[in-house]
């Protein structure tokens, strides 16, 4: 990482690893500490300007970079821009009508949940979405695979809802929990 080039980088060159989604997170956390540890801003404190801003520069992009890389679903979504299609899940909320269904039926078992204080059927769904998210994880690493970039992004789409379902849950669950 000795020069200007190293930030025109995408996250997946800058750690030196493969542009794929299935990444060796072993090697993303060494590459990460290995940067972190030659470039971090405190080793060019006597350096001059210039080295100083390079070091945090490179600092700075490493931790966005991993940020984005170690997460499964942020890597997606990254792979799909890397590869020219915005997942555009504000503006594009077009989904598979089974799909459609299937998010009313989880909100309206949400929404008893929360009125029951049910923790059976809580962990119930939970477990549903933890196995729709493993699926769907399953699913884009094909979808990459095979090269369908526009598959994968309906697919980051659906796993996007399901984080966000998942949250809920999560705050619904502490809600059960207190009121407990």
């Amino acid at each position: 990482m000795g020069s200007m080039e190293a930030l025109k980088r995408n996250h997946f060159e800058f750690f030196g690893l493969p542009v794929t989604f299935d990444i060796d997170e072993a090697a993303l956390q060494t590459a990460f500490k290995r940067i972190q540890s030659t470039m971090h801003p405190d080793r060019f404190v006597k350096a001059g300007q210039a080295e100083r801003r390079y070091a945090m520069q490179v600092a700075t992009q490493a931790n966005e970079a991993f940020q984005v890389l170690r997460q499964p679903l942020s890597r997606a979504r990254y792979l799909c821009t890397l590869n020219g299609v915005d997942v555009g899940a504000e503006s594009n909320t077009a989904m598979p009508p089974a799909f459609l269904v299937q998010q009313m039926a989880w909100r309206e078992s949400l929404d008893e949940i929360r009125d029951a204080g049910d923790k059976q059927a809580m962990d119930a769904l939970t477990a549903q979405l933890r196995q729709q998210v493993a699926d769907i994880h399953a699913r884009i690493a094909d979808l990459f695979a095979q090269g369908d970039v526009e598959g994968a992004a309906l697919a980051v789409r659906e796993w996007m809802f399901l984080d966000k379902l998942g949250a809920e849950l999560k705050r619904v669950q502490r809600q059960l929990n207190q009121g407990a």
